[in-house]
């Protein structure tokens, strides 16, 4: 390499950092504004001068005056054109409560924000067990990493779920409208969106929702009954592979936490025992490229930097481990599947830029 290539891909990194180091304090920004409820009072006062989003929202005054400038120095906010920095109005764009406010829009990023800010005050854990080979299980990553996460999903889980994705693959939609009712087995279910999801566009219904998180299990079952469902959803901190549920579901999901498991294989094989017979388990998980590839896109750069701040950590958690981390190609996962006696995975016909679905039968 010569020495002006060395020197253009120094100055490139530099400013790539430089970036990212901006971005990190933007995130940082977001993340006080969404806890602190400040995005929600600008949006119902219309506006507001730093006293007055401070007086509504409890907070400090110098503070909230210091925020509301990033805000709008990073084009999160509008600002007037007053000198005065007491005088001065600040407003929420439209478009812009999307992002941050509303909870079931697919552009909401909120919890996306709250995960990864969560997940950087377990940078020198991380450090540790990079040394050591150990990992960090997913209790002590926090809440704002698990709400974060639950939360992060709700919307496709909501508006996708039972309107696109499962539409998509006809024999699953017919048998999730038809009788008897089905039965559904929502293992890893997380915060539950993904199963109240289901229970709101299939009528008929049953879902049980499985974590091993009490946290998680907790955050479930108060938005499932938040949602009315109570009746059609039930939700248990329990393993999948109970003998006492063997036979029981029509279809089994594993909704983005296949990656995070320790024995991916293991809890595949569990599940296929969960099924009735016909039934078939549907896995939604990263949509990472099928070939590692350097330099890589934004997703792909996204992804790996999951896999190196939480989710490689979470699988070695506990021994023995697979080790997979965020970037489960499909490679990976049809050996998983085969190793776990399932006679056929495939790769389903459901386009997003986001998550790739698989579906696996006995």
């Amino acid at each position: 390499m010569s020495t002006t290539d060395a020197s253009a891909r120094r100055d490139a990194l530099a400013q790539k950092l430089f970036e990212a180091t901006v971005g990190a304090g933007e995130l940082v920004g977001v993340y006080v504004g969404d806890r602190l409820g400040l995005y929600e009072a600008l949006k119902r006062l219309g506006g507001a001068t730093s006293s007055e989003l401070a007086a509504a929202t409890g907070t400090h005054e110098r503070y909230v005056r210091e925020w509301l400038e990033q805000q709008a120095v990073g084009g999160i906010i509008d600002a007037s054109d007053d000198r005065d920095a007491r005088r001065r109005r600040y407003t929420l764009p439209a478009g812009h409560d999307d992002v941050l406010l509303d909870v079931e829009h697919l552009s909401h990023l909120s919890p996306l924000v709250r995960l990864v800010v969560g997940a950087m005050p377990l940078a020198p854990r991380l450090v540790q067990v990079f040394r050591t080979g150990e990992g960090i299980a997913w209790p002590e990553f926090g809440p704002d990493v698990i709400e974060g996460q639950a939360g992060q999903n709700r919307a496709a889980f909501l508006k996708q779920l039972g309107q696109e994705w499962l539409p998509a693959v006809p024999e699953l939609h017919a048998r999730l409208q038809a009788d008897p009712p089905a039965r559904v087995a929502d293992v890893a279910c997380g915060g539950g969106w993904s199963s109240i999801g289901i229970a709101r566009a299939y009528p008929k219904v049953r879902v049980d929702g499985f974590d091993l998180d009490e946290r998680s299990i907790a955050i479930a079952r108060e938005h499932v009954k938040q949602a009315g469902l109570g009746e059609r959803i039930s939700m248990a901190v329990r393993d999948a592979g109970d003998p006492a549920l063997s036979g029981r579901y029509d279809l089994v999901t594993i909704f983005e936490a296949l990656h995070d498991m320790s024995r991916p294989v293991e809890v595949l094989a569990a599940v296929r025992g969960l099924l009735a017979p016909g039934g078939s388990v549907l896995i939604m998980d990263e949509k990472v490229a099928e070939t590692f590839t350097a330099p890589g896109d934004a997703i792909e750069r996204l992804m790996y930097g999951f896999s190196v701040l939480c989710c490689l950590p979470v699988g070695l958690s506990d021994t023995p481990s697979e080790g997979t981390g965020t970037v489960m190609r499909p490679e990976t996962l049809h050996a998983y599947a085969k190793r776990a006696g399932y006679s056929r995975s495939e790769v389903l016909p459901i386009e997003h830029e986001m998550f790739r679905f698989y579906r696996l039968t006995p």
